[in-house]
């Protein structure tokens, strides 16, 4: 018995940026939002983890919200259901879980609307939500994204990132992104854009060909965000330095933080982990994996499509 479940969706976490890929490079992380839907007559949300029982429970929650929207492009309703929601994404951290709340919501839409839509045309969607592909795009396509939003276009591609582990240091204050944008300078010189961009560029070109010194180089030298939002991640500069000197090849901020990720060569994650929770330890510390599937729904019984 499935007492109404009809399928699930898991959306994956993701770390945006990278250092220097500002709102362009994103990863996607083996942390889930997991959605369990169920025939109803009303619309309805079931918190199954304590972080989510400060939002809406009916058809204001933001998953909701992003279904209706969606539904709605495409002359479509949104069926009622009931949502049980579990989440092992930080909120307001920096590992994507808006983002991943949207993917759900395009997904939820989907399945229930039956609109037949590709990775590519959910990617989309979901970026165009955000604003940027970064997040959203790798938590629709798994793996490595790279990608820019251009007018009404999703430019994205997904490549895979084998051989690198991460260590995420997760800390207990919340960083609103809107907070953490405010400190970006709203214009950059021509020179400096250049200077940034030929780093970025620099970066993903070492990170594909596995040239981890100098990737994680790159990462340090981001002229985009990391210097002016240092201010409010005051454990930023200690993170780097341990980190590293426990063996992570790149230390950057995650999205707009506050939580730090460190990218470590296979094996060498146990020692920056350990390293990291003895200097932080009143802070959460993760060992993290890159997945490689993006978001999925996995059908329990027959939709009826509206």
């Amino acid at each position: 018995m499935n007492d109404g479940k009809m399928f699930s969706i898991h959306v994956p976490a993701s770390t945006a940026n990278l250092g220097p890929g500002f709102d362009s490079i994103g990863l996607a992380l083996n942390l889930y939002l997991s959605v369990d839907v169920y025939e109803s007559e009303h619309y309805q949300v079931i918190p199954m983890t304590e972080d989510l029982e400060e939002f809406p429970r009916d058809d204001q929650n933001y998953i909701f919200l992003v279904a209706k929207k969606i539904s709605s492009k495409f002359g479509k309703t949104l069926p009622a259901c009931t949502l049980k929601v579990s989440n092992e994404i930080p909120l307001t951290r920096g590992l994507g879980s808006s983002a991943s709340a949207i993917v759900a919501g395009v997904e939820l839409a989907d399945v229930l609307c039956g609109l037949g839509l590709t990775k590519e045309e959910k990617a989309h969607l979901a970026s165009d939500m955000e604003g940027h592909p970064d997040n959203a795009g790798a938590s629709v396509l798994g793996g490595l994204v790279v990608g820019v939003q251009l007018n009404e276009e999703t430019n994205l591609m997904a490549l895979p990132l084998d051989g690198v582990d991460i260590v995420a240091l997760i800390p207990k204050y919340e960083l609103l992104t809107t907070h953490s944008r405010a400190v970006l300078p709203s214009v950059f010189s021509y020179d400096e854009g250049v200077k940034a961009s030929a780093i970025a560029n620099t970066f993903l070109a070492a990170l594909l060909t596995k040239n981890y010194t100098l990737a994680g180089k790159m990462m340090s030298e981001d002229r985009f965000h990391q210097p002016y939002r240092r201010m409010l991640v005051p454990h930023l500069g200690v993170a780097e330095k341990v980190a590293l000197e426990a063996g992570a090849f790149g230390v950057a901020l995650s999205g707009a933080g506050p939580t730090i990720v460190a990218f470590c060569g296979i094996g060498e994650a146990d020692a920056v982990f350990h390293a990291l929770q003895a200097q932080f330890p009143e802070d959460r510390v993760m060992k993290l994996q890159v997945d490689h599937d993006g978001s999925v729904t996995i059908p329990i019984a027959k939709i009826i499509k509206s």
